[in-house]
């Protein structure tokens, strides 16, 4: 093995290529392997990354899984009160797998001011809200103090701030509905804060604001909410944990995971797992087949080699061997450099978001990344393992060259 490993190496040093007929031909094979792992690693991780970021963003404003009254579940405000004292509130002890639990309410209002008015939903949290979830999108200003009596501070969009030309510490009159007949309820926020998500159908929508105005407008009692958002520890068991969910609550109520709330969203972040798969198979497509030929090309050229190696008494596999070293090496070449510009490009997009997207249509304003090593590892393995599988069919043509004609071949 040791001797085959050699040959192997002799054949792809400067000195025996890069003045022969295959040299240009190895440069494209190297080149093209370079070029697809680039192309893998950026789909992968952009992909993956956009996938992670909009689950991210849908679940900060909805949790994963929402419980709620039947009337309530195909709508974003909340109608009937539910009780907070519940077998699973505060703490969601008879499944497994759920980090935190809150309680909510949403009603829809106007927000109005001297020169705009805009429809908005008043989301009412408590103290037991996690708001290290959107901390990540406030942009200026600080999260509202729930902890002190009743107060008037608001968390709103830097989407509606601009449509009602709003600032930090400006008040906003906004009028919420009653019961058909009567007058508005009015009341008076304040905004400390200001988020920007990206997800225009969230900042176009929502102010977060104490709970206790929407138990006071819809007469609840201190006890009563909207609804529950319950976190889940791990994303890819909400499927499975929406079931066990469903089964431990109350029959008066329901369940649903923001999958099936945001339905169009997560089918539309499907797609991209099919469009990843695409992109792997011809990229490892177009590298195999740049291999292949480069692999006949070095196989035709060394014919007098192989005749030799033939005539002092190496078999068919052995010589078949030392061709699959020279490619393995090849391939290695390709993948180290595909490698450290996929990853340079990773790393300049993570902490410099060079690549701006359209909100509007992806939900983000910057092409986000995620960087897995393992995946990462899998791509080079499964790029190696594939390219020598297929390599195996060409070297084949190592075993019908016969060593008297290879001798003389010129």
């Amino acid at each position: 093995m040791k001797l085959e490993y050699f040959i192997a190496k002799r054949l792809v040093t400067a000195k025996n290529y890069k003045s022969s007929i295959s040299a240009p031909i190895i440069k494209i094979a190297i080149a093209a392997i370079s070029i697809g792992m680039v192309m893998m690693i950026v789909s992968v991780a952009t992909g993956m990354g956009l996938q992670q970021k909009i689950r991210q963003k849908v679940s900060a404003f909805n949790g994963h899984v929402i419980i709620s009254n039947y009337d309530d579940n195909q709508s974003e405000v909340s109608v009937e009160p539910i009780s907070i004292h519940q077998d699973f509130y505060p703490t969601f002890k008879s499944v497994e797998g759920i980090s935190h639990i809150q309680a909510v309410a949403t009603k829809a209002g106007i927000i109005r001011t001297e020169n705009a008015f805009e429809g908005i939903v008043f989301k009412g949290v408590g103290k037991d809200y996690q708001w290290q979830n959107l901390q990540e999108y406030i942009v200026a200003g600080r999260i509202p103090d729930l902890n002190s009596n009743l107060n008037p501070e608001v968390v709103i969009s830097e989407y509606l701030a601009n449509r009602l030309q709003l600032k930090l510490g400006d008040k906003f009159n906004t009028f919420f509905m009653k019961e058909e007949g009567k007058l508005p309820n009015l009341r008076n926020f304040k905004i400390v804060g200001i988020y920007n998500s990206g997800f225009q159908e969230f900042d176009a929508t929502y102010i977060i604001g104490d709970i206790r105005h929407l138990q006071r407008i819809n007469k609840w009692q201190k006890d009563e909410v909207g609804a529950f958002e319950v976190f889940l520890d791990d994303f890819s068991m909400i499927k499975e944990k929406g079931e066990e969910i469903y089964a431990e609550i109350p029959p008066t109520y329901n369940s649903i995971t923001i999958e099936e709330k945001y339905f169009n969203i997560f089918e539309w972040l499907k797609l991209f797992d099919f469009n990843i798969v695409v992109i792997l198979i011809i990229m490892i497509v177009v590298a195999t087949i740049n291999m292949v030929v480069a692999l006949l090309v070095l196989i035709l050229e060394r014919t007098q080699m192989i005749g030799i190696l033939k005539a002092i008494g190496a078999n068919n596999w052995t010589i078949r061997k030392i061709f699959l070293y020279n490619a393995g090496h090849l391939i290695l070449r390709g993948l180290f450099w595909g490698n450290l510009v996929g990853l340079g490009v990773l790393f300049i997009q993570k902490y410099f978001g060079v690549i701006k997207l359209n909100p509007e249509n992806y939900y983000v304003t910057e092409a986000p990344v995620s960087i897995s090593i393992p995946y990462i590892v899998a791509l080079n393995v499964g790029t190696i393992l594939v390219c020598l599988f297929v390599l195996l069919i060409p070297s084949y043509i190592i075993t019908k060259i016969s060593p008297v004609k290879a001798i003389r071949f010129d």
